[in-house]
């Protein structure tokens, strides 16, 4: 059954569905991303290192929270063990972050100015850290004095003005967080009762590569490893000054991308999505003496991919990985002939099932057909925009059938659940359903 399945809509993170299947496809369940330690030479007997150590990252979203259980400081301490188990005790220089990997602006250019704030909105960086996001606590203090806010991690890169005063237990809470654009600037504003509990939010960084390396240099130093210079951004001096011969001093590999790929799609998190089309693009062949740019060169990847599997070329236009931009469109037989190719034909069909998210379970699904014939059974892609709803996947049915399924919402105002809960309605029928759609 089809209605309109050739008709553009915009998908909003249904994109993620092409930009992952082409990962997996491309990169292989078994891809890893590597951070690498650099230095002139290898530290001395005494444990020296003479000269920068500079910090060459390729993407490795997994130095994260989310792949360590809350702890902001995990995927630094990993390499800094491993950058002190090879010998290091003083850097005599600076520690300096290489984002060279990538090429081309930070942001894609048709996202909104609104959506940078948050998290969802963070940029790409060769070197990022838990996310590119960092949590903002508000708390109140005593009346008539200004409020706690608290930035987590701890860092010295982040301004707070801070014009948010502590009211009486009567009034009402009213606070604003803002990021300022492009700058590591926090205004929080408003007034907030004594005795409440916290305000909880987070912001995305401006130059998270920066924040990386100077968190880098603190855990050095708490586990004994001493710098005498300062952690930054690579410079144009810095390049200049970059020795061809340089020595890996340490490594951190992150987890493979199969493990990846779900915490991208459960959640539905954007900058991962980025990354995985950027390196992509870095992966693939660029001509000599081109200067385009990572995200240029990963969507014709896709398209590439996509051309692979017999869809055609118009069958999606593509701005970029993620879908929070509203100039990607699709068509819904396109996002069903994927699911299809995924199921049947693809490489690596558990990798891809393994990363979807589960009706009633986990991820951008896990609040949505609990108690439902579609509960541990709907397994598939969420999107959501303003106006726009999505969601496609495999359901089985109560026969046992497995179906391919793809929904998408444009133009309808109001409430996000007034269009999911149409959705869902029609998944639920078709779990329940007992007869035969595909007749032997």
């Amino acid at each position: 059954y089809e209605v309109d399945s050739e008709k553009y809509f915009i998908p909003a993170s249904n994109m993620k569905n092409f930009t992952v299947a082409a990962a997996l496809e491309r990169l292989t369940p078994d891809f890893r991303f590597v951070t690498r330690v650099r230095a002139p030479s290898k530290p001395d007997a005494a444990g020296l290192i003479r000269g920068n150590m500079f910090v060459v990252g390729s993407g490795d979203i997994s130095i994260s929270t989310a792949f360590a259980a809350s702890n902001y400081y995990q995927g630094l301490d990993l390499l800094a063990e491993k950058i002190k188990a090879a010998g290091v005790k003083r850097i005599v220089g600076d520690i300096i972050a290489d984002q060279s990997y990538f090429r081309g602006f930070k942001l894609p250019p048709t996202w909104e100015w609104d959506d940078l704030q948050g998290y969802y909105g963070a940029e790409v960086s060769a070197l990022p850290l838990n996310d590119n996001a960092v949590d903002v606590k508000v708390s109140p203090g005593s009346v008539g004095n200004q409020c706690i806010v608290r930035i987590l991690p701890q860092n010295n890169l982040f301004r707070i003005i801070n014009k948010c005063m502590t009211s009486a237990n009567a009034a009402r809470r009213s606070i604003s967080v803002i990021k300022w654009p492009d700058q590591n600037v926090i205004e929080v504003i408003g007034t907030f009762p004594t005795g409440q509990s916290s305000f909880d939010t987070s912001v995305s960084v401006s130059s998270p590569a920066e924040l990386f390396v100077n968190l880098l240099k603190d855990r050095l130093q708490k586990i004994g490893v001493e710098v005498s210079g300062r952690a930054h951004l690579m410079d144009e001096t810095d390049k200049m000054s970059v020795q061809p011969d340089l020595i890996d001093i340490a490594n951190l590999e992150s987890p493979p991308l199969a493990l990846i790929a779900a915490k991208t799609m459960k959640p539905s998190q954007n900058m991962y999505t980025e990354t995985l089309l950027w390196t992509l693009g870095e992966r693939s062949v660029r001509a000599p003496g081109a200067n385009t740019t990572s995200a240029n060169l990963g969507i014709n990847a896709v398209k590439e991919f996509l051309r692979g599997i017999g869809l055609p070329p118009d069958a999606i236009v593509q701005y970029d990985g993620s879908g929070l931009s509203r100039h990607n469109i699709v068509t819904p037989s396109a996002v069903a002939a994927l699911y299809v190719h995924m199921a049947k034909q693809s490489k690596f069909p558990q990798a891809w099932r393994d990363s979807l998210t589960i009706g009633g379970v986990d991820g951008t699904l896990s609040r949505r057909f609990i108690g439902t014939a579609a509960a541990a059974n709907m397994r598939g892609k969420t999107g959501t925009l303003d106006q726009v709803s999505a969601l496609s996947g495999y359901v089985t049915t109560a026969a046992g059938e497995q179906l391919v399924v793809s929904m998408i919402v444009n133009g309808v105002a109001g409430e996000t659940r007034q269009r999911t809960s149409v959705l869902d309605e029609i998944v639920v029928a078709l779990a329940n359903f007992n007869g035969r759609i595909d007749t032997p």
